[in-house]
């Protein structure tokens, strides 16, 4: 009898005890995305594999994984990654209590399903992003430094060094463990340089592309890799020279005359050049002569005819003179001819 009893209570334990591994087991989301190599608790993942909680989830360097939770919200796994979903407690059938993951490395996207923004939390080795209805990435490099780059709504990070909120797009955060942590300003390319390396946050650099309703259009937050790969510090290399145009004329302030060409080679310093002959000289015309100052050459030929007329007067003078002697002559001679 005390056997009996004793296999009794054993069976009841069993009975007790066996609906815990399925209950433990339950899927809270399923994989609609995978690169490569993405691994979780049972082995590789494959799409349509689902996710538990409690379940930790790892992609190779080149993996990349896409998973969808019963609440709607999205979640990116992007290569070199790892995360673990902590809980997920149930309020109904379209939406949860609590859903919170940890982020131990690696890059990530969020977008939020139905549930209400205080049941979403995010645990990283610097500190927790508060979520408000939100779109975000965020990274965690291999020393837990976290950078968070807000898409669209609100979120709020805190750490050991206080809280930083993100309001508009392309906000961004970045946070150490030590407490260290930015002011909230909008993300450039020093991104890189900050978190020393090239593949941080490859959703919005698009060195990794993602589908569906994670694949946000327009926010790239001008970190996209298409439009130029960074400079060693980080910042974008500089602008290609171009080829140096012909040399062309100086041009001085007023236009240049008509008869300067296009083609004709510049002087580096010319000499003042006489008038172009295209361009006609204007002189300013010449004041009048007054009446009352007749020109030089008036005076002399005035002088010339003067000295002519008073040379023609003496002329006539000896002619006058000596045709009155030879009609004196003429008197003279008569009566001594008659005598």
């Amino acid at each position: 009898m005390p056997y009996s009893r004793a296999a009794a209570v054993a069976a009841l334990s069993m009975m007790l005890s066996s609906p815990l591994p399925t209950m433990a087991a339950e899927p809270v989301g399923e994989a609609v995305l995978i690169k490569t190599e993405v691994t979780g608790g049972g082995g590789p993942i494959a799409v349509d594999t689902p996710v538990h909680r409690d379940e930790k989830i790892k992609t190779s360097q080149s993996g990349l994984g896409q998973f969808l939770f019963r609440d709607g919200t999205k979640l990116a796994v992007g290569w070199g990654s790892s995360v673990t979903i902590d809980k997920f407690v149930y309020d109904d059938t379209s939406s949860v209590k609590n859903l919170t993951i940890k982020a131990a490395k690696g890059t990530f996207r969020w977008v939020s399903g139905n549930s209400k923004s205080s049941a979403y939390n995010i645990l990283t080795p610097a500190g927790t992003i508060g979520v408000r209805g939100t779109a975000f990435d965020f990274y965690v490099g291999p020393d837990g430094t976290t950078a968070v780059v807000l898409l669209n709504g609100s979120a709020r990070f805190c750490g050991a060094g206080g809280c930083k909120e993100m309001k508009r797009r392309c906000d961004c955060v970045v946070a150490k463990p030590n407490g260290q942590i930015t002011d909230t300003r909008r993300v450039d390319r020093n991104i890189f340089k900050t978190l020393g390396s090239t593949k941080a946050l490859p959703f919005l650099s698009g060195n990794q592309k993602l589908s569906g309703g994670l694949g946000i259009t327009g926010t790239g937050c001008g970190l996209s890799m298409a439009a130029a790969e960074p400079a060693d510090n980080g910042s974008l290399p500089p602008a290609r020279a171009p080829s140096p145009a012909p040399q062309s004329p100086r041009a001085p302030d007023p236009p240049a005359p008509q008869s300067l060409r296009a083609s004709d080679p510049p002087a580096a310093a010319p000499p003042d050049p006489p008038a172009p002959p295209a361009t006609p000289r204007t002189d300013p015309p010449s004041k009048p002569d007054k009446p009352d100052k007749p020109h030089h050459h008036d005076r002399h030929h005035d002088k010339d005819r003067h000295h002519h007329d008073r040379h023609d007067d003496d002329r006539r003078g000896r002619d006058r003179h000596d045709h009155d002697r030879g009609r004196d002559n003429r008197d003279d001679n008569g009566p001594r001819h008659n005598r």
